[in-house]
């Protein structure tokens, strides 16, 4: 599945197959124990999206809300979107994800896996946690200037 066209969050992960809905719901799970208060789950660009609202973050260049952390499953791989590692963030969390031995596929802010043993969950979950609303929106803001 490149892209979902489910309105929520539940109806997504019913029509994932179950070894990628069991993998996929592992992960939101770690997302959400970790997720710092004010982000709102929902489906955005056909992904499981974490973000600020507009009342909180105000208008954005495209009408959407902020997205912080966006998780897929796509054709071959399950996507995971750290918004707050691109820029400054990479190469720090690239290192602790690399130091718990796992290999790492990443691009600019997305993380690839195909198996819930490829991710070393505790680092993502304290990715996650890092930024509260405010600092996201700040950090946005800025590199927007």
């Amino acid at each position: 599945m490149a892209r979902s066209n489910a309105e929520t969050v539940e109806e997504y992960l019913a029509e994932l197959p179950e070894d990628r809905r069991a993998t996929v719901a592992a992960v939101r799970r770690v997302i959400l124990d970790h997720l710092p208060e004010g982000y709102v789950e929902g489906m955005q660009w056909g992904m499981i999206t974490y973000s600020v609202p507009l009342e909180v973050s105000g208008k954005t260049y495209n009408g959407q809300p902020l997205g912080y952390v966006s998780l897929a499953s796509q054709k071959n791989h399950v996507s995971l979107y750290l918004m707050g590692v691109h820029g400054e963030r990479e190469q720090e969390f690239r290192a602790e994800f690399e130091a718990t031995g796992r290999r790492l596929d990443m691009g600019k802010s997305c993380v690839r896996f195909k198996r819930l043993d490829d991710l070393a969950l505790d680092v993502i979950g304290r990715e996650v946690a890092r930024q509260g609303v405010a600092e996201f929106v700040a950090k946005v803001r800025a590199a927007q200037a």
